[in-house]
């Protein structure tokens, strides 16, 4: 019995990447945005709820689908340990040499017994999109998956078409860089580059070289 078999991307509803948008198989386009965080333990209780309360508002009114996607990869210790090693073949003083190697052999002992996550916020605001599964991977999460193929995927998106939904999607992301703001939330929408190697170490999870960072 012949086995058709098929590539991994065809799995994967990605028809390309064009100034930083994700353009999806179905016409669909997906904008994701790096946010930065809020340490709540650091409020009062007064501004956590007030926080929790805008954070509340900001959802209920979106007339929109947004997805939020956090994702957790071990922290990349080894830029930093070169800078210590640079400062140790530097350094001339006898005692801070030898604190300074007695520290660089704790981080190396430490970050080898403990595995340091480092989490990242996205904000996926799509135009077009579907309904998310919650029991989705996170690669289904960003890209939108489930949704319907379209009947010719290899077709190219024309670029009046292209720029007229990318017009609309601007203006959603804006709203959500606008209004979470408000919550003292930075948001910068990623560029093509960045879009790409963000699909490549979620398809890739051994890579923890440094990822994507919030300017």
């Amino acid at each position: 019995m012949a086995i058709n078999a098929k590539s991994s991307q065809d799995f994967v509803p990605i028809k390309e990447v064009r100034d930083g948008v994700i353009i999806l198989k179905d016409g669909g386009l997906r904008s994701v945005l790096i946010a930065s965080s809020i340490n709540l333990s650091l409020k009062s209780n007064d501004e956590q709820l007030a926080i929790i309360n805008q954070f509340q508002s900001f959802l209920n009114g979106l007339d929109f689908q947004t997805q939020i996607v956090v994702q957790s990869r071990r922290l990349d210790i080894r830029p930093y340990l070169m800078t210590l090693e640079e400062r140790f073949k530097e350094q001339v003083e006898p005692l801070l040499k030898i604190q300074t190697k007695e520290y660089i052999e704790f981080i190396t002992r430490f970050t080898d017994e403990v595995n340091i996550m480092r989490k990242t916020f996205f904000v996926v605001v799509p135009y077009n999109s579907n309904i998310i599964k919650s029991s989705e991977k996170i690669v289904d999460k960003i890209i939108g998956g489930g949704s319907s193929a379209p009947k010719n995927p290899n077709k190219s998106i024309d670029t009046a078409s292209f720029e007229e939904k990318r017009t609309q999607l601007d203006q959603r992301v804006n709203v959500i860089i606008s209004e979470l703001s408000r919550l003292g939330i930075r948001c910068t929408e990623l560029k093509s580059d960045e879009v790409i190697e963000l699909f490549y170490k979620t398809f890739n999870p051994g890579d923890i070289s440094s990822g994507i960072k919030l300017e």
